[in-house]
């Protein structure tokens, strides 16, 4: 064994600390955040606030959970990201086994449609004719289909499969099986990591979502979480504007005089980044070798 040198120690002293450096800038700011979510909002104001709550309230909280809309919204979130996810991975998953078949015919026409996709789209006003005309205007689905197919993770799923051995599908045509057969009974088993990744980053995406829903719903009960959080921001700002206008002492709804709009802010950023960012730890030893591998694997 190689005996270690000063050199080695400096350069080990080196690496932790700037490790160390980038993991306090990277939880730095969500933590500030969680502090001041937990702080009195005027006394936020004044600045100063740093690692702990000066004047710890859950006032921001309770002004952010008294709508009641709030935990039906939630459940519509999670929904919409478990459904979505599942639906989306499996078609998207199930086009890139198609796309890395050599033996395809038009195969290189399928994926220039398809990489143009991602440069060009029909524009919102399109789109939202199209939703209408599919009848899919206050439903539920508008929230999944229009987002099924995704064309980059099509890419990562179909590198991931043309790395893997030809005698995987040889074998399992000897035994009798079809396509379908071949593809969820070998394939898909052996494709955990870059499905989990996948799956991570697509139900990310279907959590903080909120756009669609805001143009294409108008049925308060299919809202999702993060339309409803928009709103109560937005409710809050409207009072700090009329009272701003009326001259009147600065107090908000159901007076709660310790909640400002940047308290309401991080609070609600609380809410809706923390239910998702606990499925992190779950994932993260697939994120390597799921995004790498099927991305640079060809």
């Amino acid at each position: 064994m190689k005996r270690r040198t000063a050199e080695d120690y400096v350069l080990d002293s080196v690496i932790y600390v700037c490790l160390i450096a980038l993991a306090f800038v990277t939880l730095y700011p969500f933590w500030n955040s969680l502090v001041i979510s937990f702080n009195d909002g005027n006394d936020t104001a004044a600045g100063g606030i740093t690692f702990w709550p000066r004047e710890f309230t859950m006032e921001n909280y309770k002004y952010v959970f008294r709508d009641s809309r709030l935990i039906h919204s939630f459940w519509v979130t999670v929904a919409r990201t478990v459904v979505g996810t599942f639906l989306s991975i499996l078609f998207t998953s199930m086009f890139a086994y198609a796309m890395a078949k050599r033996g395809l015919i038009g195969k290189k026409f399928y994926m220039i449609i398809c990489v143009v996709t991602m440069y060009f789209s029909g524009g919102l006003i399109p789109s939202y004719l199209l939703i209408k005309e599919l009848h899919l205007m206050n439903t539920f689905w508008v929230l999944v289909i229009p987002g099924l197919i995704s064309v980059w993770n099509m890419i990562i799923f179909r590198t991931f499969f043309l790395g893997l051995p030809d005698g995987l599908e040889e074998s399992a045509k000897i035994d009798g099986c079809n396509h379908l057969q071949t593809f969820f009974r070998i394939v898909i088993p052996v494709s955990g990591p870059v499905i989990a990744t996948l799956s991570l980053f697509t139900a990310v995406g279907h959590w903080n979502a909120w756009f669609d829903a805001s143009i294409y719903i108008t049925n308060q009960n299919l809202l999702p979480i993060q339309v409803i959080l928009n709103q109560t921001i937005s409710s809050i700002l409207e009072v700090e504007a009329s009272t701003q206008i009326s001259g009147t002492k600065q107090e908000f709804l159901l007076g709660m005089q310790s909640v400002t709009h940047k308290s309401v802010v991080m609070s609600t950023m609380m809410v809706a980044t923390v239910p998702i960012l606990m499925v992190y730890p779950f994932v993260q030893k697939f994120f390597v070798k799921g995004v790498l591998v099927g991305s640079l694997k060809e």
